[in-house]
C-alpha cells in the first residue's frame, strides 16, 4: 500500500549523539517530525521510524501487534548504539511507552528519555471488553488530531482497529510493570488538556519510574498531540536542552556545525 503523505521515516547522520523518536498509536511520523528535524537541524543522529502497519491504512494494522511496533524501535535503537556514543530515546503518545520500554530493557545504553503525553492505559469504558470486543467489531473512531491550534492536521487512521487496540492495552500492562527498570534521566511533558491520553498516565510514570533526574513539563496550551500544536517550540527547546546538559559533547558539535555555515557564507 502507498504511504500516507508525510508518513515517511526520518533519518539523517550528524553527530555523536544519537536520538530515537518513537511516533504513536494509528499515527505517523509526520506528527514528530518536526521534532526529529528539530534534533537533526542541530546536528544531532536522528532516527524516526514507521511503525509497522502504521502509515497505509487502518486494515494494515490489523495484522500487527505490540511486539512489531517494539521490534521496529528496537532494531532502531540497536543501528543508532552502532553509529553513536550516546542515544537519547523520545516518544510521543504510545512511542512514550515505546521509549520507556526501551530504556528499561536497554539499561545504560541509553543516556536519556524524553516524552510527550505517554500512554500507560487504555480508559476507555470498553476496554476490558476488547478480548472479546475485537472478534465483534472491526474498528471504532479514530483519535487523530487532538490539536488546540486551529488548521494543524495529524496524518494518522480515521479509524482505529479493535485488534491493535487490544494489543496496545496488553503492551501498556507489559510496560507498566517495567517502570521501575527505568532509571535513566526523564523528561516528561505533559498537556493538562488532552482528550485521548489523560495526564494522569504522566504522573503514574512518573510515580512508578526508578530515576532520580526526573523533570516535568507542562503544556498549557496544547492538546494531545502537542509536538503539532501551540506548545511544540518549548518541546523542542526542552528536547535539546535536556539532551546537551547530559550530553555537552551535543552542543559542541552544534556550535562547530554553525561555525563552518558561517565561514562557507
Amino acid at each position: 500500500m502507498p504511504l500516507l503523505p508525510g508518513a515517511e521515516p526520518f533519518r539523517r547522520d550528524g553527530g555523536e549523539v544519537g536520538v530515537l523518536v518513537c511516533h504513536g498509536f494509528t499515527g505517523s511520523p509526520q506528527s514528530v517530525r518536526p521534532w526529529a528535524e528539530y534534533l537533526a537541524d542541530r546536528g544531532l543522529t536522528v532516527s524516526l521510524p514507521l511503525l509497522p502497519g502504521h502509515g497505509t491504512r487502518w486494515q494494515d494494522m490489523q495484522l500487527t501487534t505490540w511486539q512489531d511496533w517494539y521490534a521496529e524501535v528496537d532494531r532502531e535503537l540497536r543501528a543508532l548504539s552502532e553509529r553513536c556514543t550516546k542515544v537519547f530515546v523520545c516518544g510521543l503518545s504510545m512511542g512514550g511507552a515505546l521509549a520507556l520500554r526501551l530504556a528499561a530493557r536497554h539499561g545504560d545504553a541509553i543516556s536519556g528519555v524524553a516524552v510527550v503525553n505517554p500512554g500507560n492505559k487504555v480508559h476507555d469504558a470498553a476496554a476490558p471488553l476488547l478480548p472479546v470486543l475485537r472478534h465483534l467489531v472491526r474498528s471504532t473512531k479514530g483519535i487523530a488530531s487532538d490539536i488546540a491550534e486551529p488548521g494543524a492536521e495529524e496524518v494518522g487512521y480515521d479509524r482505529v482497529p479493535l485488534h491493535a487496540a487490544y494489543s496496545l492495552r496488553r503492551f501498556f500492562q507489559q510496560v507498566d510493570a517495567e517502570l521501575p527498570g527505568v532509571t535513566q534521566p526523564l523528561l516528561v511533558m505533559t498537556s493538562p488538556q488532552d482528550h485521548v491520553v489523560p495526564p494522569v498516565d504522566s504522573e503514574r510514570i512518573l510515580s512508578r519510574v526508578s530515576s532520580t533526574d526526573v523533570r516535568q513539563t507542562l503544556l498549557e496550551r496544547s492538546y494531545h498531540v502537542a509536538t503539532l500544536d501551540y506548545d511544540a517550540e518549548q518541546i523542542f527547546r526542552d528536547t535539546f536542552a535536556f539532551i546537551t546538559r547530559l550530553a555537552p559533547e551535543a552542543r559542541a558539535a552544534t556550535a562547530e556545525e554553525g561555525a563552518a555555515a558561517s565561514g562557507g557564507a
